[in-house]
């Protein structure tokens, strides 16, 4: 128990391995700590993010789970620093707030082996739940949208996964933008913001593209290519941007082929052109000014 917890036990847990005495005389000699109530650490070092980890949940009632963000790291989720340093716990619907002040706690009726992994120590949700959790608990709309597809693209979860987890959620926070993330991530046509650019182009009275398809990149992804050879300009459209570094690299030496060779070229993420048209609109009426459109 002792190794399996980083050195991190409850006070009815280490009374079950040593007796009252020898536990007063450890923390009396400074030797062990009791970093909160009712939990203590075999030793009286600085503490791992895995031992943070343990003494949130072990401060929390029976069958709570690590949740979001500190789930997430725990099985190896890069790229996001916490938005505070509380530790996420889901605790069981109806439950007391814990004392412990670094927790945040959240409450949930579905802990059960589909959100809940069975076996995994320290007991914490599955990744497309916490995913889905951290994302709905997210102030702002970009970072929900971030952690969705950083979450699939680092192998955490598959889109299937995710539509599956944010059914059982329920109403939440960003639920219609975290849908349409995932799509955008598990990639297609349909993903494609086309119809979104065509009413920017039209409310922004823009002229009519020379070209405007989805093109298949190597990867399997697609974007959306439009362009206006008069002008010498073109827009590319991504649906999920890449956290995979080589892929980005190869992108930018792309982008860079095509300011040499091509049109001047604007790049824009599906997000900014649901959710941001008037800049959109306003970078893009730029460009084609540039070219010599005088509409």
């Amino acid at each position: 128990m002792v190794f399996e917890q980083e050195g991190v036990v409850s006070a009815a847990q280490a009374l079950q391995l040593f007796n009252r005495g020898e536990v007063r005389a450890q923390i009396a000699g400074h030797r062990w700590q009791r970093p909160v109530r009712g939990v203590l650490v075999l030793h009286n070092g600085p503490l791992t993010d895995l031992q943070r980890a343990w003494c949130a949940l072990l401060s929390c009632p029976e069958r709570s789970a690590l949740a979001g963000l500190t789930a997430l790291t725990i099985e190896g989720f890069t790229g996001f620093d916490p938005r505070t340093s509380k530790q996420q716990v889901v605790l069981p619907e109806g439950a007391l707030r814990p004392s412990n002040r670094f927790v945040q706690p959240h409450w949930s009726t579905k802990l059960d082996p589909v959100d809940v992994h069975p076996t995994k120590q320290p007991r914490r949700t599955r990744p497309q739940r916490s995913l889905i959790d951290e994302a709905s608990w997210s102030r702002e709309s970009r970072r929900a949208r971030a952690l969705v597809l950083a979450g699939i693209q680092q192998g955490l979860a598959r889109p299937s996964d995710l539509h599956d987890a944010l059914g059982r959620r329920g109403p939440c926070r960003h639920r219609a933008l975290i849908r349409e993330s995932i799509f955008d991530a598990a990639g297609g046509v349909h993903s494609l913001p086309e119809r979104d650019f065509e009413s920017i182009r039209r409310r922004a009275g823009l002229p009519q593209p020379s070209r405007q398809r989805p093109v298949r990149r190597e990867d399997g992804c697609y974007f959306l290519d439009v362009g206006w050879d008069e002008f010498d300009a073109g827009v590319e459209i991504h649906g999920i941007p890449h956290l995979d570094i080589l892929q980005w690299d190869r992108d930018l030496f792309r982008a860079n082929e095509i300011a040499v060779i091509g049109p001047r070229l604007l790049i824009f993420s599906s997000y900014a052109v649901r959710h941001e048209p008037g800049t959109v609109a306003k970078q893009v009426r730029g460009l084609l000014r540039r070219g010599g459109w005088t509409g």
